[in-house]
């Protein structure tokens, strides 16, 4: 700590606008603030995205394919040429050395620019990824630091610790912002500021995982000096980084630590097991419990008994019965004399939820009621009122169950559906409508283990890892834009032999500026030209509830053959019948999204068929997407892949689910790190009392400052 200034005092100097910084004016703020970063404590913790040995040049014929290399060379040859596939216009310059040539290209230039910049002869040090086609190799946009006829090499190496003679950072950029700029910025940057950032990890933890305090991590993370491997720097394993890292995820972990210790100090309902509708229920139903199922509805049951609040995740792959397991769980509650709230996302799957637990309570004498947003006022009127009498079991709703105005006589159980759409503010919201009931989460996306530790924390976590028994594995195939035909001869087969498909699009109608096909027009095109002979519904966002109910129930029925939608349908229908889905555009959903929608086939004893047609040009993330869809059927190797290719930060944004933002960690890569500072802040929050004590005082300080107002716990004082 700086002498003389409190914990307090020097977070304030962190906390200053970048503009005190020399060099960041009117023109340059903005183009920091483009990345986020508004004050010194942002940009301390904007890390380099990778490392460049400027230490030595490499002679031209050692540079390694796919690898970022420096080296110097000498302009052999330079003009604008023309490329032979695409008759495209390039400008192309020749370098070499003494041991051979390589050459660079520009797709977007200014021709006298790079004229004047790049004359035969002239001698320059060249930054890029080399690149290789057939025995060519090239780099693409290179960076360049020209050389002076009359510059020594040797010298040019010690002249400038910004550019070379030492391992540099390199930064992520936005438009206007050069690297040459970014590391003076940097360089400043923590030269006058890395001082004031503290360690507040409790010692023992920072001696056992040898942690370095956080200035001379911050200084190594963006300086890196010369006993440091590159090797390790580029794959994230030095020590700075590292202990960056676990300081990150400590504070983390700790917040979730003192939820979880806030949940277990408050009373909730420990409820009594007479199996008074359980009982009666298992023997109406047409098959057993997988034993999946049955394992998970015990865990259940055990919080269920306990006198603290439930809070449990239930994980389950797409149809493998949660919504039998937290039917379950809603007939203990109300066998107790307590309501029942489930909220889903949609309305459509609200509806669903609505018809599947009124067609078994409805059997038990139980009382089911649907709030939806779209009720007259007096049928919202009369329905509020019996939820707050008491004579309404079990509420099914969307968010209009959390909002003001709705009343329960004893909440015992809430239950949300598809947690992924919802934060913990709602789960939070719907707990204050009861004193302390039990809160059951269902979610049919897979999530990494990972994922699930940091997101979910503060909850159990239950996984049905087990499909009933007669679910046949579906055939997933990509078929190219052009052969498209091919999948429709596959639809018409199962068509004729009296079941049913889905064709989905992921827009609802044209838009001048986007070359989709939109579902509706699509639907008239398979009623007059492609399948003229069955009868083609349509489904989509912006039709009114009761147009959509109608359609999906003469679907159910099997009045509609081919239902063209868009994805709607992608959570929580559930037609037996129908065995082939078409997915059009598949280029353009996410991997968790695809599998959800595959997973509204399957749901009955025949064999099925997903068929992806993607766009006639995609990326190549989408071609990744494709193949995982193809190879595997496995939710969670799904998931590890869907967070692999598209980061940690779109997979499930940490910011909606009430959590910390995470400035230097990554989910993937630093799993390691995320076990081990989540043991170590579980354990000190049982030492020191839920960081009651006086050693703790700095600690929880941190914490409320990261956590913000996001902690509303009874356990922190």
């Amino acid at each position: 700590m700086t002498p003389g200034c409190s914990s307090a005092c020097q977070h304030e100097n962190l906390n200053i606008a970048l503009d005190h910084l020399h060099g960041v004016g009117p023109r340059m703020l903005p183009k920091l603030q483009k990345l986020g970063l508004n004050t010194i404590e942002d940009a301390l913790y904007h890390l380099p995205v990778r490392y460049e040995d400027r230490r030595q040049f490499k002679k031209i014929n050692r540079l390694t394919d796919n690898q970022q290399e420096v080296f110097l060379g000498t302009v052999l040859a330079s003009g604008e040429a023309v490329t032979s596939r695409s008759r495209r216009r390039i400008y192309e310059v020749i370098v070499g050395d003494e041991s051979g040539k390589i050459s660079l290209k520009w797709f977007r230039y200014r021709k006298p620019w790079l004229q004047k910049r790049f004359p035969v002869g002239q001698q320059a040090i060249f930054i890029g990824e080399v690149k290789r086609f057939s025995a060519i190799r090239e780099i693409h946009h290179p960076d360049s630091e020209l050389i002076r006829s009359d510059q020594d090499i040797n010298q040019l190496l010690t002249s400038d610790p910004l550019l070379f003679g030492r391992i540099l950072p390199v930064y992520s950029l936005t438009e206007g912002l050069t690297q040459k700029q970014a590391r003076k910025i940097w360089y400043q940057l923590i030269q006058e500021y890395a001082r004031f950032a503290m360690t507040f990890i409790p010692p023992e933890v920072q001696q056992k995982y040898r942690l370095l305090p956080t200035t001379e991590a911050l200084r190594l993370v963006h300086w890196p000096d010369d006993t440091l491997d590159l090797k390790d720097l580029n794959g994230g394993h030095d020590r700075a980084r590292h202990s960056l890292v676990f300081d990150e995820f400590f504070y983390l972990e700790l917040g979730l630590a003192l939820k979880r210790a806030g949940v277990q100090l408050e009373e909730g309902i420990a409820f009594k097991f007479e199996h008074k509708f359980t009982i009666p229920l298992n023997k109406m139903l047409p098959f057993r419990l997988t034993e999946a199922q049955r394992r998970v509805l015990g865990e259940i049951k055990h919080d269920m008994m306990a006198p603290q609040p439930m809070h449990r995740l239930l994980q389950g792959d797409v149809g493998s019965g949660k919504t039998l397991v937290a039917l379950m769980a809603a007939l203990i509650a109300i066998e107790n004399q307590a309501q029942v709230a489930v909220v889903a996302p949609t309305e459509i799957l609200a509806e669903q939820h609505y018809q599947t637990f009124r067609s078994w309570l409805d059997k038990l004498g139980l009382k089911t009621g649907l709030l939806q947003g779209n009720m007259s006022v007096v049928a919202k009127r009369s329905l509020l009122e019996d939820i707050a009498n008491g004579d309404i079991d079990l509420i099914v709703g969307t968010h209009a169950v959390l909002q003001e105005g709705v009343e329960f006589h004893t909440l015992g159980l809430g239950i949300v559906d598809e947690q992924h759409r919802f934060g913990v503010r709602q789960r939070s919201l719907l707990k204050h409508k009861g004193a302390n009931p039990d809160i059951l989460v269902m979610t049919a996306t897979p999530i990494p283990r990972t994922l699930s530790m940091t997101l979910y924390g503060d909850l159990s976590v239950s996984i049905i890892d087990q499909l009933p028994p007669g679910r046949k594995p579906i055939t997933t195939e990509l078929f190219r834009s052009s052969h498209r035909h091919q999948a429709y001869q596959r639809i018409r087969q199962e068509l004729e032999q009296g079941r049913q498909a889905y064709i989905v699009y992921p827009l609802v109608e044209e838009s001048e500026k986007s070359d989709l096909q939109a579902a509706t027009v699509a639907a008239e095109t398979f009623t007059t030209e492609i399948f003229p002979d069955f009868k083609i519904g349509l489904l989509h966002g912006r039709m009114k509830t009761a147009e959509k109910d109608q359609v999906m129930n003469e679907f159910r029925l099997g009045k509609v053959q081919l239902l063209v939608s868009t994805t709607v349908i992608e959570v929580g229908v559930d037609v037996p019948n129908a065995t082939v889905m078409m997915i059009e555009h598949a280029d353009r959903f996410g991997l968790s999204q695809l599998h959800q929608l595959r997973g509204r086939v399957g749901r009955g004893a025949e064999k099925s068929y997903c068929l992806l047609i993607p766009s006639e040009h995609y990326s190549d993330d989408a071609r990744r997407r494709l193949h995982v869809m193809v190879e595997t059927e496995d939710g969670f190797r799904i998931a590890e892949a869907d967070l692999d290719i598209r980061g940690p930060g779109d997979f499930l944004g940490t910011r909606q689910a009430g959590l910390p933002d995470l400035r230097v960690a990554n989910l993937l890569k630093d799993q390691r790190i995320l076990e081990q500072a989540r043991q170590e802040a579980f354990a000190y929050v049982d030492k020191t009392n839920q960081l009651r004590t006086t050693d703790a005082e700095p600690v929880k300080r941190e914490l409320i400052r990261r956590w913000g107002g996001r902690l509303e716990l009874a356990a922190i004082g």
